[in-house]
């Protein structure tokens, strides 16, 4: 038996020809790309792409099978990467984020702005919106659904909505709307929640029989929550700011609600206990939407929205095509869409910065790559 130096020493030769066969597929790969716009010819070829994928299968051994998909699936993502780059695509979605881009590029972030938000006075889309803009005149909606019509009638040109925590997970109700909404991302923020236990005044812990607040607050909360006893009620709640103004205008002193320190201050309640969340490391990410397209300065994360074909690889062959840019991925959600059997709206959120060089074909590309493409914006985060 060869011992491990032998080994290496061939898993080094066996590299070397990986990189000569790597080094010359990309060449006949260019000269294809060169080709293809001369002739006018499509990059992508679907069926080319399954009868060499089939045939390198049934060429492999038992041993070599189960990676052929994962390997040459990459290999057929870099090679349509390079032959595109070649052709230039372009797309009606690419010229219009230059022009945003153009449009933007020497304004700051507005300090002023009419704005949306879920909630009532206290709420924690209000913390986010004061963190993103200077001097906001707020528009407290009752729930997600009216921030989204509110941008869309024109009564505000912003909205603020709750997207993550980082411990309950994602907002389901926000990306499920985000589907049958138009908008852009314009910003994102993240806040740092801390829930505590208000009641009115004259109460205490050991009186607690209900508590109410915003399902993600409760979800964050499960610990203290379990704490009070099995017989205690929860019930959800609109908003974790309306929670303590209902519990302030019933005057009752067996409920609380699991709120802010400033709801406690807005209401006249009483902080019971502090932080009750279930991590001291707590935050919300919250996205500024708009109607109309708005890139600043500095814009270093992406979002889209894509509907992916129904079929096996769809979702790799995306996922590949961001790696082999060197794109780090920092968000992935699925959502199914209304009415359509075992369909989903795919959402990316992309650490790379708009100025980045490919980055508008990367755009056209992946707009060619799905049934339905939405590009909902680049910006950055503020923290």
């Amino acid at each position: 038996m060869a011992d491990l130096n032998e080994l290496r020493i061939k898993m080094d030769e066996a590299d070397r020809d990986l990189i000569d066969a790597l080094q010359r597929r990309m060449e006949i790969a260019e000269q294809i790309g060169y080709f293809k716009k001369g002739s006018g010819k499509a990059i992508y070829d679907a069926k080319r792409e399954r009868e060499k994928l089939a045939a390198i299968y049934d060429s492999a051994d038992d041993r070599t099978k189960p990676y052929v998909s994962p390997v040459y699936s990459l290999l057929f993502e870099i090679s349509r990467g390079l032959q595109s780059r070649i052709n230039k695509i372009e797309s009606d979605e690419v010229r219009i984020i230059d022009d945003a881009v153009s449009e933007m590029d020497s304004k700051p972030f507005p300090e002023r702005a009419v704005v949306a938000c879920q909630g009532v006075e206290g709420a924690f889309s209000q913390v986010a919106c004061e963190k993103v803009f200077k001097i906001p005149s707020i528009m407290f909606m009752r729930n997600f659904s009216q921030v989204f019509s509110a941008i869309e009638a024109g009564l505000c040109k912003y909205g603020v909505l709750p997207v993550e925590n980082s411990n309950a997970g994602t907002v389901s109700a926000v990306y499920d709307l985000m589907i049958a909404n138009s908008f852009k991302i314009v910003r994102s923020v993240r806040v740092k929640v801390d829930h505590c236990c208000l009641m009115n005044k004259g109460s205490k812990l050991s009186d607690i029989k209900e508590v109410i607040s915003h399902e993600q607050a409760i979800n964050q909360c499960r610990g203290f929550i379990k704490s009070l006893g099995p017989d205690v009620k929860v019930t959800y709640y609109q908003n974790t700011a309306e929670a303590a103004k209902f519990v302030s205008e019933s005057g009752r002193k067996d409920i609380c609600c699991l709120s802010s320190i400033k709801c406690a201050e807005l209401y006249g309640l009483d902080v019971i206990k502090e932080a009750v969340q279930d991590s001291g490391n707590n935050y919300t990410r919250f996205i500024v939407i708009s109607k109309a397209l708005e890139i600043y300065p500095g814009a270093n994360r992406t979002s889209m929205m894509m509907i992916l074909k129904h079929e096996p690889g769809a979702l790799y062959k995306v996922l590949a095509f961001f790696y082999s840019r060197g794109i780090n991925l920092v968000k992935l959600e699925s959502r199914p869409l209304p009415g359509r059997d075992f369909e989903f709206m795919f959402y990316f959120d992309l650490e790379t910065s708009i100025y980045t060089d490919g980055f508008a074909q990367m755009i056209a590309e992946l707009d060619s790559m799905s049934m339905e493409y939405r590009y909902l914006g680049s910006y950055t985060e503020v923290i």
